[in-house]
């Protein structure tokens, strides 16, 4: 190092850190306390000995010169300076540096020792201690040392007992409390720092982390939009940035990053990419696409903007620019397993799962080895749970069951998860008497398994078979987990129509909630239970709570529009409620079902029909979906079309679960049915016995 670089004795330098100890430089320790000042012969002293400690020091570490003679004299001259100016927090710094470079620490160690022996309150001896300490806190299997971490807050305790001015002290102290996980103490020892200086960035930032990790993330906010105002820095926009985030606040998130980005900061293009992903986050999708084609355009080998640009058109629903962006990605690294596997969800997106399942087979088997580690084996068993549930959504349920026991085989840990997410395959497809069985057997194997409980609940349930259904949840109260299984003994007692017992369950649920989400699902749950109680204002009322806390809640858009326009009330509401739903997944067969059904009772037949095929195609297992369609095309004189989606509700009713089966509508549906065969056969033209 240059000598015009380094402090001279006295001066501070709050930004100095020692290389040497990774623990330290990642608290960022900063300065230590002053003593009373030196006399200018005392200065001059420090000097001299300082040029000499710096000499033997450079000769040390030069080719050559590095002998023991030259270390020794080093490290004496930088005693002899310390001595002289022991306010200088830059020669203790520059002097424990040393030591670590040369390998001499555990003579440091015991240097301090055996002077604080002497002397249990010299500073300068404590701080190397403190120092030294600190730098063994982390060990080289990068694990905490709890008792070195005791060791080294016990040593900066004695520092600022001694001065209990040292805002660097604090704010060290501050900090190796929060490794301790001792909040309160932490809050004390920044809260002390800034007592002395209001505005110490350190302390600042060390005290919005505290209030970070005990949940407050707006008081985290609040302390660092302080300190960004206060000393404007990529730090303090970055940590302001951070905790924005935490709070969802993601606007205010990517404002604070452009901050940052405004002073120039080495690493420009990944501050780009941390405020685009913000901007998609807040759903400001255009800006977003602005800053990724920029990137694009400065680098036009930048695979990973395209990428991007295709992954949020898609989620505007604009698959021509989404497949348009992708290509020019893979045109780039056609090689990327990373593409490859975003193809499988833009495929998916277009409507096109045989071709996503081809897709998703492709990067198995490109990615396939022999053996694999932790981190790999997880990541296939997700890409084979994603091939499962590709292979659901094509009725092929048992390739997706192969599959999902090929997951169970690839890791033994995950077979509870796998045996769950088969048996919920087999209900899906109607196979109740093989979901059963599933459940039955893997219960057997993992007795206690919380998950496999409720799928076997919710198979019995199906089967007709609730009291013992409810039972079997009723076992999982166990004052850890009750708001979920209260939410899970409600649908299963919606399963056998027992409202009142579903009312007690979800009035459990919600005295157990304690966050918006939490109450949003019991509210939502408690609507369409009195949708089936046909009791529609208390519907309503419930579907409303809901999206007064998230006004993007598409499921509640769609049921109160649903509902409206099953009972032909309020149609340009209904109609505005159901389109709002699909503005947000147009692809949903169930909001494209409500969307034909409004616009039947709007007596738009076209509208209708088109919408419903749609539907149907989307959703082939539901009768009502089919009874709808049906209507449609008999109000067109559609007559045999009509016969025949009256035909086909009657057989997904047939094979449906048989706690769903629901008399009336299937006493409705064949109603229809023999109806459109009467008006069929009245249309049709006797045949001519005439040889």
């Amino acid at each position: 190092m240059d000598k015009s670089s380094r402090l001279a004795p006295g001066k501070r330098d709050k930004r100095m850190r020692i290389r040497g100890l990774a623990v330290l430089a990642s608290m960022g320790l900063a300065a230590w306390g002053q003593a009373p000042a030196p006399s200018e012969a005392d200065r001059a002293s420090a000097y001299y000995h300082y040029t000499l400690a710096h000499m033997y020091a450079e000769l040390a570490g030069s080719p050559g010169g590095g002998s023991a003679a030259n270390v020794t004299k080093a490290i004496e001259n930088y005693k002899a300076a310390i001595k002289a100016d022991p306010t200088s927090s830059a020669l203790s710094e520059e002097l424990t540096e040393f030591y670590v470079q040369s390998g001499r620490l555990a003579e440091a160690q015991s240097d301090a020792e055996e002077t604080l022996k002497k002397d249990p309150n010299d500073v300068n001896s404590l701080r190397l201690l403190a120092r030294i300490y600190a730098g063994q806190i982390q060990t080289s299997r990068n694990r905490l040392d709890e008792e070195m971490l005791k060791r080294t807050i016990d040593e900066y305790k004695k520092i600022v007992a001694l001065v209990p001015k040292d805002v660097d002290s604090l704010v060290m102290l501050g900090r190796l409390y929060k490794i301790q996980s001792d909040s309160a103490e932490s809050e004390k020892a920044f809260k002390k720092a800034l007592d002395v200086d209001p505005d110490n960035e350190d302390a600042l930032s060390g005290l919005a982390s505290v209030y970070a990790d005990l949940g407050d993330a707006q008081k985290a906010a609040d302390i660092l939009r302080t300190l960004a105002d206060k000393m404007p820095s990529e730090r303090s926009f970055r940590e302001l940035a951070a905790a924005y985030e935490e709070l969802k606040q993601f606007g205010l998130a990517a404002d604070a990053l452009n901050q940052a980005l405004a002073l120039s900061p080495p690493d420009a293009p990944d501050v780009k990419r941390a405020i685009a992903e913000d901007l998609v986050r807040a759903q400001r999708y255009g800006d977003a696409i602005k800053i990724y084609q920029d990137l694009a355009n400065d680098d036009p080998k930048d695979a990973l903007s395209y990428l991007r640009m295709s992954q949020i058109y898609r989620t505007q629903h604009d698959m021509r620019k989404s497949r348009e962006n992708f290509e020019k990605a893979r045109a780039i690294d056609p090689t990327s397993v990373d593409i490859r596997y975003d193809e499988v969800f833009l495929l998916s997106a277009e409507g096109k799962t045989v071709d996503a399942i081809q897709a998703l087979k492709g990067v198995l088997d490109a990615t396939a080895k022999t053996k694999y580690t932790p981190g790999e084996t997880d990541k296939r068993v997700q890409l084979l749970e994603q091939l499962s549930g590709l292979y659901t959504d094509a009725d092929q349920t048992e390739l997706a069951v192969e599959t999902y026991r090929s997951a169970a085989e690839l890791d033994p840990s995950a077979a509870p998860r796998e045996s769950a997410f088969i048996i919920e395959t087999y209900r899906q497809a109607h196979l109740f008497p093989k979901a059963e069985a599933e459940a039955t057997a893997a219960l057997k194997k993992a007795p206690d398994n919380r998950g496999l409980h409720v799928e076997h609940a919710f198979v019995v349930a199906d089967m007709g078979r609730n009291d013992q259904a409810a039972a079997e949840v009723k076992k999982l109260i166990d004052g850890k987990n009750d708001l979920e299984t209260y939410m899970t003994l409600a649908r299963v007692y919606d399963k056998g129509r027992k409202f009142d017992d579903m009312a007690k369950a979800l009035d459990s649920a919600e005295k157990l909630s304690e966050t918006e989400d939490q109450k949003k699902e019991v509210w939502f749950t408690r609507g369409a239970m009195f949708e089936r109680m046909k009791k529609i204002e208390p519907a309503e009322t419930e579907f409303r709570k809901v999206l007064k806390v998230d006004p993007d809640y598409t499921l509640a858009f769609n049921y109160i529009g649903y509902m409206l326009a099953d009972r032909n009330q309020r149609l340009p509401e209904a109609l505005d409620l159901i389109n709002k739903a699909l503005d947000k997944d147009p692809g949903n067969g169930a909001y494209l079902d409500s969307l034909g059904w409004v616009y039947f009772r709007m007596g738009r037949l076209a509208d209708a029909e088109s919408n419903l095929k749609v539907a149907v195609e989307k959703t082939p297992h539901d009768p009502t979906v089919h009874d709808h369609l049906a209507q449609v095309l008999m109000a067109e004189s559609k007559v045999r079309e009509a016969l025949g989606q009256w035909q086909l509700s009657l057989k997904e009713w047939e094979a449906g679960a048989p706690a769903d089966l629901e008399p009336a509508e299937v006493s409705r549906v064949k109603s229809r049915l023999e109806e459109a065969r009467v008006r069929l056969a009245k249309e049709t033209p006797p045949r001519s016995n005439k040889p």
